[in-house]
């Protein structure tokens, strides 16, 4: 079988680098005798010389046109569009007559419309044509949902019947692992922590539903209470907003932002801290509870969305504005050793059931489903 994976610009959204890196690892090793193609669209750059509004259009035009229609001139025996953020390329090889799968990771933007006016220049254009590739999604042959949330969502926001919907869990990549205990020692003394600093971490974007700001609310509570407690924050930098709150309350000894690290660093962060904060308000999925949890850091996340889901019983739950709660949880963590210990070790069985090989053989059996549906309708239609 030949199969086009259809990719977006990359480092353009990194988490749906590590989504279509997962899937074509896991397609590989699962169907080992099929063709995986993968498409990306071109960079579009403009000297600084060149009007940003003129970049602009060169981007909408990349986006929604060229690149669709060198999708369209592919051969493939199925199509697999990996965000739903480009499934108006669904109405482009609609064409083809072959099949087409889209992943859906959330439609926050339906329930969060301030999500994309956070990220945009031009809200109202970017809202507009989210909702335009949206109508795409409605029109492909199946959609892969990354959670149960999601595939309800789905159902509740686009009417889509659960039968043109398959849930297929997120992997965790195999670069997430334990490091031995005097790597991470020295990472931590690299970093100026002693042995006896509890340090709270952050892993991703920081729109408004990822919700740090209740992170640093508990990080002041701790703070006032005498408590040796430290804050890193990976990937997006503090807001504004947020570090006019860490210098009112003296929090700038207590915290460092590490930037967005490569894997291999990446991964000594997550060993060397000892409790991953993610109280988001919504999320599709949660990857970087997972990859916490292979790095055996225990993890305090919200029970709300799709977050129970992929923490399971490995990882304490609260609500996502409860700041008293993550308090009282991260005090029980740093007293109570064998509670610690417990975690970790539900943490490191939990992050196993999540592969990329077994995310990647229920989307194989998807395309295989519809390949053969397709070829009993040529059959019938060669026989009329």
């Amino acid at each position: 079988m030949r199969v086009a994976i259809v990719r977006r610009l990359p480092k353009a959204s990194f988490s749906m680098d590590v989504y279509a890196d997962g899937l074509v690892s896991g397609l590989k090793a699962v169907r080992p005798d099929w063709e995986i193609i993968e498409l990306t669209p071109r960079s579009y750059s403009l000297s600084h010389k060149k009007t940003s509004w003129l970049q602009g259009i060169g981007k909408y035009y990349e986006r929604y046109w060229r690149y669709p229609a060198t999708v369209r001139q592919q051969v493939a025996d199925v199509f697999h569009i990996i965000d739903h953020s480009d499934a108006h390329i669904v109405q482009w090889l609609r064409q083809t007559h072959r099949p087409v799968v889209v992943t859906c990771h959330d439609l926050i933007n339906f329930i969060y419309p301030e999500n994309i006016q956070d990220q945009a220049k031009l809200p109202v254009v970017s809202m507009a044509a989210w909702k335009y590739a949206i109508k795409g999604l409605k029109q492909s042959d199946r959609i892969i949902c990354v959670s149960n949330h999601t595939a309800k969502d789905a159902m509740q926001l686009l009417h889509t019947p659960a039968t043109r919907l398959k849930v297929v869990h997120n992997g965790v990549e195999s670069d997430f692992y334990p490091l031995p205990a005097e790597e991470i020692l020295a990472f931590r003394q690299q970093q100026g922590l002693t042995p006896d600093t509890i340090c709270l971490l952050n892993v991703g974007s920081n729109h408004p539903r990822k919700n740090v700001i209740t992170i640093l609310q508990v990080l002041q509570n701790l703070n006032s209470q005498g408590m040796g407690v430290h804050f890193w924050k990976t990937g997006a930098d503090f807001t504004k907003e947020q570090k006019t709150f860490i210098q009112k309350h003296n929090l700038t000894s207590c915290i460092k932002y590490l930037g967005k690290p490569d894997k291999n660093t990446l991964r000594q962060i997550y060993n060397a801290a000892d409790i991953l904060l993610a109280p988001s308000i919504y999320e599709g999925f949660g990857i970087t509870i997972l990859e916490a949890m292979a790095c055996q850091t225990a993890v305090i996340s919200s029970n709300v969305t799709s977050l129970p889901e992929v923490v399971g019983d490995a990882g304490i739950l609260v609500e996502p504005l409860d700041v008293s709660a993550m308090v009282e949880a991260i005090q029980q963590i740093q007293q109570d050793s064998s509670y610690h210990q417990q975690l970790i070790e539900r943490g490191r069985v939990r992050a196993k059931e999540f592969t990329w090989e077994k995310a990647a053989s229920q989307v194989a059996e998807v395309y295989e489903s519809l390949v053969g549906v397709q070829r009993d309708y040529s059959l019938q239609q060669s026989m009329v």
